[in-house]
C-alpha cells in the first residue's frame, strides 16, 4: 500500500471524527468511525492511532476519539502573533512602494479597529489610528473585512446601526453598502471614496488565515487628490503584499517578502 493512500486514509479518519463533532456527538469509537467510512475496523484503528500520535485527535475513556482542539488553538495564537510581526513587514513594504499611509484593521462588532500602521512623513497624514474604532459601513477596512460575509450576515450585523453621514459618499443604508461590496469583490479590492470623511480615499484587500477566514484588512489610505491618480499602481502593490501576508498566515514558516 502506498504512502499516499495511507495518508489519505488518515485524513479521512480525522475528518470523520470532525463530522461527528460537528453533529454534536462526542467523537466516536473505532467501530463508529469504521461504520461511518464503510472501512475495515483494523485499518481505521491504525489511522485513528496515527491521528492521535500526530496531535490531531485525542482519546477519551480509552475508547472514544475526538478532535484535539489544542492544535487549532496553537495555530490561532500563531496567527495573531504573525498578524503583528509579518503585518508590520507588509505595512513597511507597502508604504515604501506607495508612499502613502498604510494600515491593518480588524473587525470588532460593527466597527473596525486599526491594529497596525505605517505612515511615511511624506504622506502628510497626522495622528495615529491605532486602537481607534470606526463604523464598518464607511471605514477604510469595512468592505474588505466583510468580504466573505453573506448578504444576510451583513444585514444582521448592521440591523441596529444608523448609517450616519461621515463624508459626502457615505453609504445610505445596508443595501447601498452591499452594492459597493459586490463591486469591490468584482474589482479585487475595495475603493472607499470620501465615505469616511471628506477628501479621504482608500484601497483595501482582505487577509485570510490558515482556515481561509478573513482576519484582517490591509489598506492604503490618503488624500483623494494625491492617491486617486495613482490608484492602479497602489492597488497592484496592495494586492501583492496582501497575498504575501496571507501566505505567511497559512504557512508553518513565513515566506520571503515580494
Amino acid at each position: 500500500m502506498s504512502k499516499t493512500s495511507s495518508m489519505g486514509r488518515g485524513i479521512m479518519a480525522v475528518l470523520a471524527v470532525g463530522s461527528r463533532n460537528a453533529e454534536g456527538l462526542p467523537g466516536g469509537t473505532v467501530a463508529d468511525i469504521a461504520t461511518d467510512l464503510g472501512k475495515d475496523r483494523s485499518q481505521v484503528a491504525r489511522s485513528l492511532r496515527t491521528g492521535q500520535q500526530e496531535g490531531f485527535l485525542a482519546r477519551r475513556d480509552q475508547r472514544t476519539y475526538t478532535l484535539d482542539w489544542s492544535l487549532l488553538t496553537d495555530a490561532q495564537v500563531l496567527t495573531e502573533q504573525r498578524l503583528q510581526t509579518d503585518g508590520a513587514t507588509a505595512l513597511e513594504g507597502l508604504a515604501g512602494e506607495t508612499d502613502e499611509g498604510c494600515f491593518l484593521g480588524v473587525l470588532s462588532g460593527d466597527s473596525t479597529v486599526t491594529v497596525g500602521e505605517r505612515v511615511p512623513a511624506s504622506s502628510n497624514m497626522i495622528g495615529s489610528w491605532l486602537g481607534r474604532p470606526y463604523p464598518a459601513y464607511c471605514s477604510d477596512a469595512g468592505q474588505a473585512l466583510l468580504w466573505e460575509a453573506s448578504d444576510d450576515e451583513v444585514r444582521t450585523l448592521f440591523s441596529g446601526v444608523a448609517f450616519v453621514r461621515h463624508g459626502p459618499n457615505t453609504p445610505h443604508d445596508v443595501e447601498d453598502f452591499l452594492s459597493r461590496l459586490r463591486a469591490a469583490r468584482a474589482r479585487g479590492y475595495s475603493v472607499v471614496d470620501e465615505e469616511a470623511e471628506p477628501g479621504l480615499y482608500s484601497l483595501a484587500v482582505p487577509v485570510r488565515d490558515f482556515k481561509g477566514e478573513v482576519v484582517a484588512a490591509l489598506q492604503v489610505v490618503g488624500n483623494k487628490t494625491r492617491l486617486q491618480p495613482k490608484m492602479e499602481s497602489c492597488a497592484t502593490a496592495l494586492v501583492s503584499w496582501g497575498k504575501w501576508l496571507e501566505s505567511t498566515l497559512g504557512q508553518v514558516l513565513p515566506q520571503n517578502a515580494p
